[in-house]
């Protein structure tokens, strides 16, 4: 029997060319997802095994993970047209109406719904009401901005892998006369070098783990934001399995050694963590 295949860890060939296949494959193609992405997913791999097959599985794997958040997102062509008679009418109680419809196609948001009346405010009370704003792996979280009580001339980047996703979140910082600034940018290979006032990291800093694990040090060392706000649910999506605990030893675990100080903010479903990191 011949051999396996084995790889240098350094074989950029196969690198590309897995990247490239899984990308235009039918399970992913309609997600446009940034090529850097599976390339790290695959140079990563490659650090466990040196076998194209595991290296594949390892990436198959951390991919579905990454795109599991885009599972039934909703028609975003329908979503814009509903927002843009939302903002005709000038009823700001049917604009939220129907952010809330959008914020509750995806289970992190929807989870939010009942306390977003207290959950910026709250945030915003301890940090000052930002003028420049990141919202790192932002998923559906810009629909909350009727929420936010924001300036008119904020500055709100919005980053995500999706584009049709971020396509929509443009429409909704367009209706409300806000520079598009929905970034198509895998943060993690790639960190926002923005100056912020704060930085949104929702729901997201344990699915970093998932993917790299103890990779969220060094990429909250690299952001520039004078406060960084790392949120995590407190329980399981099914609310049967606490995670206050497991999600408090993540971030203070990350953070050990470092001169930053931390206010927590804990609600019925979620903390959030207000890294006050200077810069």
């Amino acid at each position: 029997m011949a051999k396996s295949r084995t790889l240098s860890v350094d074989d950029a060939a196969f690198v590309q060319e897995l990247a490239e296949r899984l990308l235009s494959s039918r399970k992913y193609r309609d997600l446009n997802l940034p090529l850097e992405t599976v390339t790290d997913l695959t140079r990563q791999a490659l650090t466990h095994s040196q076998n194209p097959r595991e290296v594949e599985q390892i990436v198959r794997e951390k991919l579905h993970n990454i795109i599991a958040a885009y599972l039934g997102d909703p028609d975003y062509a329908a979503c814009l047209a509903e927002l843009n008679q939302a903002y005709a009418s000038g009823d700001s109680g049917q604009v939220k109406t129907v952010c809330g419809q959008i914020l509750a196609s995806h289970a992190s948001t929807k989870e939010r719904l009942p306390i977003l009346n207290e959950f910026y405010a709250r945030i915003f009370a301890h940090t000052g009401t930002p003028k420049v704003i990141l919202d790192l792996a932002c998923a559906l979280n810009p629909f909350a901005l009727p929420w936010m009580n924001l300036p008119a001339d904020v500055q709100y980047y919005a980053y995500d892998l999706h584009r049709p996703r971020l396509d929509a979140i443009n429409g909704l910082f367009r209706l409300n006369h806000l520079p598009e600034l929905a970034i198509r940018q895998d943060i993690l290979v790639e960190p926002p070098a923005i100056e912020a006032d704060v930085a949104f990291f929702f729901k997201e800093a344990h699915r970093f783990e998932i993917r790299q694990k103890g990779c969220n040090r060094a990429f909250w060392q690299r952001l520039h934001a004078r406060h960084l706000l790392v949120s995590l649910p407190t329980a399981s999506l099914t609310g049967r399995h606490p995670k206050l605990d497991q999600h408090r030893r993540l971030v203070y675990d990350t953070i050990a050694g470092l001169d930053w100080q931390v206010h927590e903010i804990e609600f019925e479903n979620e903390i959030v963590f207000c890294i006050e990191k200077g810069s």
